[in-house]
């Protein structure tokens, strides 16, 4: 579905028989949060705002910031295949603003869109593909989770060990209704564990997508008797759910691979360099530091051209560069705040002209002990990151400061 104007999804509200709007958006954890409104008050959502209790979302229970409002981004207009075709349901992605129409400071999509803006001053665009694990556990006679898989799949397993194939058509198909198109799903290596990946977009309309994603995958298991886990390590012993982040720049339609290779290296390295300070964003369950070291997730700050098991990758395909890997999140991060903070690390190191060190190629079955102490670590728990963000004169700069103290307050207070 293209992009809308203000105007050209007014149109089409009423030319589709739509009966109901709902306004997403995200609290400061990623949480997928929506009010739904009558067809006939998006044209006041459009111009002021739908106000909400702001009190009651988690990191928004601000006493300067009372009054809150949803502000939709008609571009983001997308049906609910799973609803009713009569009587349709549509829904967009939201800004916050306060109640003077400014941008609320604690808006994650906001910003993230100030990151891009940020990005277009240096001249270029961060496009990002993403690729998301995700297990399915059966339920119980009341509906009530289990921790039990629904299969005994393993890594590209087909039917009829990999019994998650038609719920993952239906994913996909849900997903590319709504303009979230996969380039492919399968089975992967942990029983009831499965893998879609996306095709790269714009940072915030792959922010979007994932939000999208999330909501698809969660739905489609409910309404097939399932319950779909994104926690990092839902089974002890099995592997945990990652979140791997593809990151290429481009200048219009040119991959700056290409054309300056050398500002593409210096914004890796930027995030290279600034990962132990950002890992928090990136990680934000005590489960999440679990998976680290285990399954081919990694530990050390290293990258590699081919070695799959590194922090970063930056694959040679057919003889050139075309992205870079990014392999430590997991997918209960905030899309809007991490790929915010992803964004800018690499800026600070383009600006710098921060070099990458030499890549580690070998095998980490032949790196000895001693060899990895040279290497520096990811924090090992969600108490070291978070005292890591705290110390970093990164984070605390004037830009990141106040959405970094909301983000680690919200977060101290609901995961510790």
């Amino acid at each position: 579905m293209p992009g809308y104007t203000k105007e050209e999804a007014l149109e089409y509200v009423e030319e589709n028989d739509v009966r109901f709007v709902r306004l997403a958006f995200s609290d400061m954890l990623g949480n997928h949060k929506n009010i739904s409104i009558q067809p006939d008050m998006l044209p006041e959502a459009f111009s002021s705002g739908i106000a909400f209790d702001a009190f009651r979302v988690l990191g928004f229970d601000d006493p300067k910031y009372r009054d809150l409002y949803l502000v939709p981004d008609p571009d983001t207009l997308s049906v609910l295949p799973w609803r009713p075709q009569t009587g349709r349901v549509i829904r967009f992605y939201c800004n916050v603003v306060t109640s003077d129409g400014e941008p609320y400071p604690y808006d994650s999509r906001q910003f993230l869109i100030d990151s891009i803006k940020e990005c277009r001053k240096q001249g270029f665009m961060v496009r990002l593909g993403l690729r998301s694990e995700f297990y399915l556990f059966k339920n119980d006679e009341d509906g009530t989770p289990t921790l039990e898989p629904m299969d005994q799949g393993t890594y590209f397993d087909v039917a009829p060990l990999d019994r998650a194939e038609n719920i993952r058509r239906e994913i996909c198909l849900s997903l590319a209704d709504m303009d979230v198109p996969p380039r492919s799903s399968h089975h992967e290596t942990g029983p009831g564990q499965n893998e879609i990946e996306f095709r790269a977009s714009g940072a915030l309309k792959s922010a979007d997508h994932f939000m999208t994603y999330k909501n698809v995958v969660t739905t489609i298991a409910a309404r097939n008797g399932l319950t779909a886990s994104f926690d990092p390590k839902p089974l002890e012993g099995m592997p945990g759910n990652g979140f791997h982040l593809r990151i290429a720049l481009f200048k219009e339609t040119s991959n700056l691979f290409e054309t300056d290779k050398d500002t593409v290296f210096s914004f890796m390295a930027g995030i290279f360099n600034r990962i132990r300070d950002i890992t928090v964003f990136l990680n934000t369950r005590k489960e999440s530091y679990l998976r680290f070291g285990e399954n081919e997730a990694p530990k050390y700050l290293t990258w590699s051209i081919q070695n799959e098991s590194r922090l970063f990758r930056i694959p040679m395909i057919y003889g050139k560069h075309e992205y870079c890997l990014l392999r430590s999140p997991d997918s209960m991060l905030n899309p809007y705040i991490a790929f915010g903070m992803v964004i800018q690390a690499g800026l600070e190191g383009v600006k710098n002209k921060e070099k990458l060190p030499d890549p580690l190629e070998k095998p980490g079955d032949q790196i000895s002990d001693q060899e990895r102490k040279k290497y520096s670590k990811l924090p090992l728990s969600l108490e070291e990151a978070i005292e890591v963000a705290n110390e970093s004169d990164f984070l605390n700069d004037e830009k990141r400061r106040s959405i970094t103290s909301r983000f680690l307050k919200t977060l101290k207070e609901n995961e510790l």
